[in-house]
Order: C-alpha cells, then sequence, then structure tokens
C-alpha cells in the first residue's frame, strides 16, 4: 500500500504545484478563473500521462531486450515519428490542421515499427535492438535531409518540437492517448507475470509455459505505440523511459507485479517536475521539457553504461 499510496500524494502536489507556479505565479483564489491555470491543468495533464507512458515503455522494452540500456527509442520509433513531423512540417500541412504534426508523427512512428518488426521477424531481442539501431540511424539521416532543404521557418518550428514541447498539448489529442495508456497499463499489469519470467530469457521462460514469440511481438507493439502516441503529443522527449524505470526498480522491487503502476506513478512525476523547472530555471524564458529531461538523463545513462560493463 505504501508503495502507491506515497507516490499519490506525491503526484497530487506535483500536479497542484505545475498550476500554480511558472513564469506568473496563481493566487489560490483566482485558480478557478484563470485562463492561464486551464492552460497549465491540461499540460500538467499531459505531462502525468506522457511520463507514465514513456515509463511504462521502457520498464517494458528493458524486460523484453534484456537491457538495461533499452529505452522508447530504441527501436527507432522516436527517430520515424521526428521524420513524420519534419515532413508534415515541411510540405507546409502544419498550417491546414493542428492534427497534421501529430498523426504525421504517429504514422512515421508505426511505419518504422512495422519495418523493425518485418527485419528482425527471424530472430530473438538482440535481432529486435539491432534492426531498431539501424532503423533509427537511417531515420536519422532522412531527418538530416529534411531540414537541411527546409527554410529557415520550417526549420526552427520543426526543431523546437523534436526538442520537446508541452506548451502545445492539445486536449482533443490527449484524452483519446489517455485511454490507450490506461488500456495497456491494465494489459501489463495483467501480463507482469510473463514479463518477470521473459526477463529470465528466452529458452527459460519457454520451458515455463510463455509463448515466447507472441508475448515479445505484444510487448513490444504495445511499448512502441505508447511511445508514438506520447512522440505525437509532444516531440521527442528523451530518457524518461531510462530513468524512471531504474529508480523504481530501486525504491520498490524488480518484480513486474509490483512495479507496474508505481512505474507510472513515478514516471508522471519524473516529468512533470521537469516540466515545472522548465518554465523556472531561465525567467523570462521557458526551455522545451525535451531539453531538460536530457540534461538529467545523460549522466545517468552514462552512469548505467559504465555500471553494466
Amino acid at each position: 500500500m505504501k508503495r502507491i499510496f506515497l507516490p499519490l500524494l506525491l503526484l497530487a502536489a506535483v500536479f497542484a504545484a505545475g498550476i500554480f507556479f511558472g513564469a506568473e505565479t496563481i493566487a489560490l483564489n483566482e485558480v478557478l478563473h484563470s485562463p492561464v491555470a486551464e492552460l497549465r491543468f491540461f499540460r500538467m495533464l499531459g505531462a502525468m500521462f506522457i511520463g507514465g507512458a514513456l515509463s511504462l515503455s521502457g520498464m517494458a522494452f528493458q524486460a523484453v531486450l534484456r537491457n538495461p540500456l533499452a529505452e522508447p527509442y530504441t527501436l527507432g520509433v522516436s527517430a520515424g515519428a521526428g521524420v513524420g513531423a519534419a515532413a508534415a512540417f515541411i510540405a507546409g500541412v502544419h498550417a491546414v490542421s493542428i492534427y497534421a504534426v501529430p498523426f504525421a508523427a504517429l504514422a512515421g512512428a508505426l511505419l518504422t515499427l512495422l519495418l523493425v518488426l518485418y527485419i528482425s521477424r527471424a530472430g530473438g531481442g538482440e535481432r529486435l535492438l539491432l534492426s531498431g539501431v539501424i532503423a533509427g540511424t537511417i531515420c536519422s539521416s532522412i531527418l538530416m535531409f529534411l531540414l537541411s532543404v527546409a527554410s529557415s521557418d520550417e526549420v526552427a518550428a520543426a526543431s523546437w518540437w523534436l526538442l520537446g514541447d508541452l506548451q502545445s498539448v492539445n486536449e482533443k489529442l490527449l484524452f483519446p492517448m489517455m485511454g490507450v495508456t490506461l488500456i495497456i497499463l491494465l494489459y501489463l499489469r495483467w501480463s507482469a507475470g510473463e514479463l518477470d519470467l521473459l526477463a529470465l530469457g528466452e529458452k527459460e521462460a519457454f520451458f515455463l509455459g510463455v509463448n515466447v514469440r507472441r508475448m515479445t511481438l505484444v510487448t513490444v507493439l504495445c511499448a512502441s505505440v505508447l511511445a508514438a502516441v506520447s512522440v505525437a503529443l509532444a516531440g521527442a522527449v528523451g530518457f524518461c523511459g531510462l530513468i524512471v524505470p531504474h529508480a523504481v526498480r530501486r525504491l520498490c522491487s524488480s518484480s513486474h507485479r509490483k512495479n507496474v503502476f508505481p512505474m507510472f506513478i513515478w514516471g508522471a512525476v519524473f516529468l512533470m517536475v521537469c516540466d515545472i523547472l522548465s518554465r523556472l530555471v531561465l525567467p523570462g524564458q521557458e526551455l522545451p521539457v525535451g531539453v531538460v529531461t536530457s540534461i538529467t538523463g545523460g549522466p545517468v545513462f552514462l552512469w548505467i553504461l559504465n555500471r553494466k560493463k
């Protein structure tokens, strides 16, 4: 009970702080009548579900690939989403509809995932990981090409989105994303026992009764969908899916039965705190939240890499 109750209290406190504090502090008696408070409410709601989704995605990838450095962007999902978004900016369709960039990013992410799954269909987790790295490299090269032929205005718009941005969270897209995240959250909790067995190794899981191929495919698909909808909503927010799973395993347990719900809560808290910091670090100026998560996550990534070596 303590594993859930205390993080929920912290979640509520950080959510409230995100509404009150920013470039402009809102008084308690002005919250219900302030348009800024309404914008911040949806922004914090977006940060909560995006952080939770990315953390669950990282947890699932690390279990399936049995690699502590795996995260939502390991399989090239982020790079594919970046290509889709950049194409939408350069083609000018972002001015036609507010849904153009998110749906282009989502399409790019899912197409990259299908390509990776097709390439690695005859292999296991290592082949899947290698295919993702190669696909991500190819997508990054395509993205650099698109940015090199774009105008300065298009480059500026695409670059801000690629850095991760919670300013433009659209509630019309947010609510479907919340529904998808909750469904996958419940599925991961339901299949937590098989995830624990799969994390032991493919042979061990097979002899213990797990359909390894089906479980790997479904889990990778769920993790990639979580990453894709998060990227489509807020751009590329890196390292959230790497930092939080490691922290939760140390704080709670390495068992997926015990850490699925705390994983979502702590991921939400992490991204909301980063979003608040992005508003307060530079007075009168706001940083993209992806910059804050990368500054935080870079040293953690190096520490994990050195510890693994």
